[in-house]
């Protein structure tokens, strides 16, 4: 089985790395600066448990997009605003029938991709965790979770050849429930980047979370409103996580914040966008349930509101907001949820 890691930015190099390091025929295809990198120091995947290293021999890295001729999978990797780029490279020089494999955030990407590659077999993924490029080749999972993947006989015979490694996949039948329910955990992301702060000193403070909470309570109630229901994407159930988030601190960090394992240095992809000046994915995760909401007649104030900041980012305007002034300008507009402390 050929697999071609399409994107091979910070979760693509994880996941590539990963996946050569259990003998699978990988070649990653990413930007100049990320080959070069590898080139000099290999690859070198970490987390809480343990790290992987391979030589630069041991890995298969291209700039060309022509490199995907007779890729048998594609696991895409790259970000949601490149999807319709990616489809383009992907039908162009890809065999017409691979197998696509959608590890990004959001829930339309997958239609997006079979819209654009009607003859290939896309499937959904997604990705629980956060990966942080640390330099030097080496790339660390700062979460804990297991890579996600939509039951099918091509991520049954993936999942059988990498095990238990890192890399490893779990598979489901209902992944649009899944996607719905790590975006609810995403909407996390924005909060992060708007803070300046590390995912570790963000969520310790309760009027951060508070915010978060508001955005899930909001869209646990537009997706009731569609008949979606979220599946967990972690340990705590997806109706449960606006109480989780929400929870005092003396609850929230001893029995939510420590088993998942956060990297003291970890920051939200978002946060790594806005350092890099890259547009975000706000329009995929806040914006998904914007969007919804609109679709049914509805409105998503709080995540409209979040959209809003992150778009002013975006265009320049620079302002780090303190938990306290967060959520103040945030909830302004939330009609509260009892138990909850607004």
């Amino acid at each position: 089985m050929k697999i071609v890691v399409h994107g091979a930015g910070s979760i693509g190099c994880y996941i590539g790395g990963a996946w050569a390091a259990a003998g699978l025929d990988v070649t990653l295809i990413g930007r100049e600066r990320v080959g070069r990198e590898i080139a000099e120091n290999g690859l070198t995947i970490t987390d809480s448990d343990g790290r992987i290293a391979l030589r630069p021999d041991e890995i298969r890295f291209s700039t060309r997009p022509q490199d995907l001729a007779g890729a048998d999978v594609v696991a895409l990797c790259v970000k949601s605003t490149g999807t319709e780029a990616a489809a383009r490279e992907i039908g162009r020089h890809a065999p017409k029938k691979v197998t696509v494999i959608s590890f990004q955030n959001g829930v339309s990407n997958v239609d997006l991709l079979k819209a654009a590659l009607p003859k290939a077999n896309v499937l959904r993924g997604m990705v629980p965790f956060n990966v942080a490029a640390l330099g030097n080749g080496r790339w660390h999972k700062g979460v804990a979770g297991t890579l996600w993947a939509e039951d099918h006989e091509v991520t049954r015979a993936l999942a059988a050849r990498i095990g238990r490694r890192p890399g490893g996949l779990r598979l489901a039948d209902d992944m649009v429930s899944v996607a719905w329910g790590k975006l609810l955990i995403n909407l996390n992301n924005a909060v992060n980047a708007l803070s300046g702060k590390t995912l570790l000193e963000q969520l310790s403070d309760r009027d951060y979370r508070r915010v978060v909470a508001a955005a899930q309570i909001e869209a646990l109630e537009i997706l009731k409103a569609a008949g979606i229901n979220p599946a967990p994407a972690g340990p705590i159930p997806a109706r449960l996580l606006p109480h989780a988030f929400g929870a005092p601190d003396f609850l929230f960090i001893p029995f939510v914040l420590k088993r998942q394992k956060v990297d003291a240095s970890a920051r939200s992809s978002m946060a790594d966008d806005f350092a890099a000046g890259r547009p975000t994915e706000i329009d995929y995760l806040n914006g998904e349930v914007v969007k919804l909401a609109h679709k049914l007649g509805r409105e998503a104030p709080v995540n409209a509101e979040i959209v809003s900041l992150v778009k002013q980012a975006e265009a320049g305007v620079e302002r780090l907001w303190s938990a306290g002034e967060l959520r103040a300008h945030v909830l302004r507009r939330h009609r509260g949820a009892a138990g909850f402390g607004y």
